[in-house]
């Protein structure tokens, strides 16, 4: 989920693209199969360029 947090509909559309995209190609397929995540923006996502929103994604969401 992406909140508003003053931003524009572009610049949540871009945030949750990014988001979805880091879950779809890195965090999913590491999973076990029947897996279900929800991901919360916080309002500081809107300025974290891609690599790091990906390092933390991974990081939080990824078994070691």
């Amino acid at each position: 989920m992406v909140p508003r947090h003053a931003h524009s509909a572009v610049h949540r559309n871009q945030l949750r693209r990014r988001l979805r995209e880091i879950a779809r190609r890195l965090v999913l397929p590491v999973l076990p199969a029947p897996t279900d995540v929800g991901v919360r923006a916080r309002a500081t996502a809107y300025q974290v360029p891609y690599e790091t929103l990906r390092q933390e994604m991974i990081g939080a969401l990824c078994p070691s």
